[in-house]
C-alpha cells in the first residue's frame, strides 16, 4: 500500500510540473508592454464611456463576433488610421483588443500620428466581458459571444462564451 501512494504521489507530483501555470494579467501586460501607453480600468472607462472615442484594435473576425458598443474597428495587422480622420488630436481615446497587448501597439502608432489624450484598456474586452458590462455583435444586439484570440489568451476570459474561429 505504501508503494502504491509513493508511486501515486510521484506521478502527481510530475504531472503538476508539466501542467501550464496561468500567470497573473499584470505579469502578462509587464512582459508583452513597453508601459508607454497609460492604463484605464474598465471600472473607470465605464464611468466615462460616453466621452471617450473606443477604438477595437483586435482583427475584423474578432470586431465581428462582438466588440464594446460604439467602438471604433481599425484593425492590427492591417492597421487603418482612416477611422479617425475626423477625430480631434485632443481628443480622449481608449484603445482596447483582447487583454491590452495588441492596443498598446495601436495606441503607440496613434501617439507618432500625433494624438496625445491616449488610454489602453487594461484587461481589454476580456475584463469588460469579465465584470458583466455588455458587448455587441456586428448587428448591434447585445452577446455573450467574444472571440477569445487564441487557447493561451482565452484562459483569461471566464465570463462569456469564447469563440475561436
Amino acid at each position: 500500500m505504501r508503494k502504491i501512494f509513493y508511486c501515486f504521489s510521484l506521478l502527481l507530483f510530475f504531472v503538476v510540473q508539466i501542467l501550464p501555470a496561468q500567470q497573473p494579467l499584470y505579469e502578462v501586460l509587464k512582459k508583452y508592454n513597453k508601459e508607454t501607453i497609460p492604463y484605464i480600468t474598465v471600472e473607470k472607462l465605464s464611468e466615462i464611456q460616453d466621452n471617450v472615442i473606443l477604438i477595437d484594435s483586435r482583427e475584423k473576425e474578432e470586431f465581428e463576433v462582438s466588440h464594446i458598443k460604439d467602438a471604433l474597428y481599425v484593425g492590427y495587422d492591417d492597421f487603418k488610421i482612416d477611422a479617425l480622420k475626423n477625430i480631434s488630436k485632443n481628443q480622449k481615446i481608449v484603445v482596447y483588443c483582447s487583454l491590452g497587448v495588441r492596443s498598446e501597439t495601436i495606441a503607440r502608432k496613434l501617439k507618432k500620428q500625433g494624438y496625445t489624450n491616449i488610454y489602453n484598456l487594461y484587461g481589454g474586452i476580456f475584463e469588460w466581458k469579465n465584470k458583466n458590462l455588455p458587448i455587441v455583435n456586428n448587428q448591434g444586439k447585445e452577446t455573450n459571444k467574444v472571440h477569445a484570440f487564441s487557447k493561451e489568451w482565452g484562459v483569461y476570459l471566464k465570463k462569456g462564451i469564447k469563440v475561436y474561429e
